[in-house]
């Protein structure tokens, strides 16, 4: 197994899309990239933290590879707002790449470099690279959000809905049959 820590806005939008992934084991939503110990909702909120919500993947390289999980990543968000991912602002909500090695510090930069000439942008890429020091896990009520709130909170059918549409849309043929099937419930 292997792991990748990925920040690309609201942890519950990159929790949503990444576990619904074959080859992912598992995502945990949590925090990484600050200074302090012990982040919690609350003052990772205040933006003064310097933490973002990231996500941990446990993946299985044969299936996945870290470079398929980062063409993912440059999908599912807009990796050339800086410190915004939609209507969530902030310094907690930037583009963040954390590796782990040397290896997904190369297999990044190199993601990222091909990201930006592909002509798909429009304007530059503000997603930092930077080693993972220490990621920490949210508060329970963070995990596995969408499940347990789609109904409840109009977020999760606003701004996740569409994202699993997108997924769904450009990656279906990576996506979990247990997840192939459309927000209204039928079969896509």
């Amino acid at each position: 197994m292997k792991f990748a820590t990925l920040g690309g806005g609201c942890f519950w939008c990159t929790e949503v899309i990444f576990k619904r992934l074959k080859g992912v084991l598992s995502v945990t939503a949590g925090y990484a990239g600050g200074e302090g110990e012990d982040p919690t909702y609350e003052t990772v909120s205040s933006g003064n933290t310097g933490f973002a919500e990231a996500v941990q993947i446990e993946f299985e390289p044969e299936i996945i590879s870290f470079k398929h999980l980062l063409d993912v990543f440059w999908a599912m968000h807009d990796p050339t707002t800086l410190n915004r991912q939609e209507a969530d602002a902030g310094t907690q909500y930037r583009s963040v790449i954390f590796y782990r090695d040397d290896e997904q510090r190369k297999t990044a930069r190199q993601s990222k470099e091909r990201m930006e000439n592909s002509g798909k942008l429009r304007s530059k890429i503000v997603t930092e690279i930077i080693p993972l020091q220490k990621f920490y896990t949210a508060e329970k009520y963070h995990q596995n959000y969408y499940e347990k709130n789609r109904d409840l909170n109009p977020y999760c059918t606003l701004v996740i809905d569409p994202k699993i549409e997108k997924l769904l849309n450009i990656f279906n043929k990576d996506v979990k049959e247990e997840f192939k099937i459309n927000l209204q419930g039928s079969d896509t």
